[in-house]
């Protein structure tokens, strides 16, 4: 099991240093992935899975059963231009919900948004988009509409 308490100095490192690194290069250090997950952990209590599990990041146990969460996280810039997308959703893998976590100029969490699996394989079926139907790429705009606001930054 992943503790997050031994993780969460290391995230603080790497947001300190993807944001230095940014500001030198203009260029992405490619945490986000690693920082949405920790946080949607950190935030719900999940319990994160280990590296290279097929479909999900991390289980939520409720009510006796455990639920598969992939996690996909979106670094949202203060110039960001609108019709930025998620990250592929394969239909074929593992999992029960998808957890959207936006962040902001410091990888700060600005917002969590969840969609259960049956509204996007709906909205990722639909005839139309050659992104959305053959890399399971959702507009975030497309997910937040499919989804519901779990948590917002107050």
């Amino acid at each position: 099991m992943i503790l997050l308490s031994e993780i969460e100095p290391l995230i603080k490192e790497a947001k300190i240093l993807a944001k230095k690194y940014r500001d030198l290069t203009g260029k992405p250090l490619g945490i986000t992935g690693e920082v949405a997950e920790f946080a949607a952990a950190k935030i719900f209590n999940l319990e994160l899975s280990m590296a290279r599990q097929s479909g999900y990041d991390a289980i939520r146990h409720k009510d006796g059963k455990d639920i598969k969460i992939q996690i996909k996280g979106r670094y949202i810039p203060g110039n960001a231009k609108p019709g930025q997308r998620v990250g592929s959703i394969k239909l074929n893998k593992d999992w029960d919900i998808v957890m959207l976590v936006l962040m902001g100029e410091n990888f700060e969490v600005l917002s969590v948004y969840e969609a259960e699996r049956s509204a996007i394989e709906k909205a990722i079926l639909a005839p139309g988009s050659k992104a959305r139907n053959e890399r399971g790429a959702l507009s975030i705009s497309k997910f937040k509409s499919i989804g519901r606001l779990v948590w917002e930054h107050s």
